[in-house]
């Protein structure tokens, strides 16, 4: 005789361009074996049948919590999710750059925690190859539009350069562990092929493009298993430029990865 497995309860942090889609999926049973159970975020009031609570409210009535809220969140709240024995799915993988929440979030538990990577194909190949030997090469091109890559900490004359240019300028140009901060919202990417490929440098060329209307990332890689070149093109979120459509899903794919162990 088969059993099924239990449901389990499910809170997203955050209500923004991923964290509504991923809410509104749950809320729809999309997921089998996943229930909403709450969302943390003062933005779904109003916009949901569950209960809108603080972070340790939610770790209270949740056994996974989908970080959907960005860098400070995950900085803020992370450790203390998994030390209260809730597993964390966490979508910015962006700020796991930063090697002391690295750290923090390696030695907390006993919640254990899940990286959303699914929206970058072709990773499952690139660690197959690394784990022979280390590439000598690894280069990320993403592209986006103008208005996407405008950041807090750009001046005036920075972003009027930015949101006037008729052709494509590159925006920065360096490796994957000095973009990541300067471009939390849009250089997930470069932060996952950083920390799926820890013995290979990744260099990031950001190009931003006023024609352009998806959001595209190249990954070049050159080893001595092979030599690889792959291009990803998304379509924008239409909420926020900055994010693609696809981004929910992913994290979504990695609930149930999540909920299958």
């Amino acid at each position: 005789m088969t059993t099924s497995s239990p449901t389990r309860e499910v809170a997203v942090l955050g209500f923004g361009s991923i964290g509504s889609v991923v809410a509104d999926e749950l809320a729809a049973g999309r997921v089998p074996g996943a229930r909403l159970s709450c969302v943390v975020g003062d933005r779904a009031r109003g916009r949901v049948d569950v209960p809108v609570v603080d972070v340790d409210e939610a770790t209270a009535r949740a056994d996974v919590l989908i970080e959907c809220a960005g860098h400070a969140a995950l900085l803020a709240h992370g450790a203390r999710i998994l030390d209260s024995g809730t597993d964390l799915v966490i979508s910015s993988v962006g700020a796991l750059v930063d090697r002391d929440l690295r750290a923090r979030l390696d030695a907390a538990g006993p919640g254990r925690t899940f990286l959303t990577t699914g929206a970058l194909g072709g990773l499952d190949l690139l660690v197959a190859g690394a784990s022979a030997a280390p590439f000598g090469r690894v280069r990320l091109t993403t592209t986006k539009t103008p208005s996407a890559l405008v950041q807090d900490w750009m001046d005036d004359p920075q972003r009027d350069a930015l949101l006037g240019t008729d052709a494509p300028v590159v925006v920065f140009r360096g490796t994957a562990e000095q973009a990541a901060p300067l471009f939390p919202r849009s250089l997930n990417v470069a932060a996952t092929l950083a920390l799926m490929l820890p013995e290979s440098e990744v260099e990031v060329e950001l190009v931003a493009d006023p024609a352009a209307t998806l959001v595209s990332h190249v990954v070049e890689a050159d080893g001595p298993v092979g030599t690889y070149r792959f291009e990803v093109r998304n379509r924008p979120s239409p909420t926020n430029p900055r994010t693609s459509q696809v981004v929910p899903y992913a994290v979504l794919r990695t609930l149930r990865q999540a909920l299958a162990v």
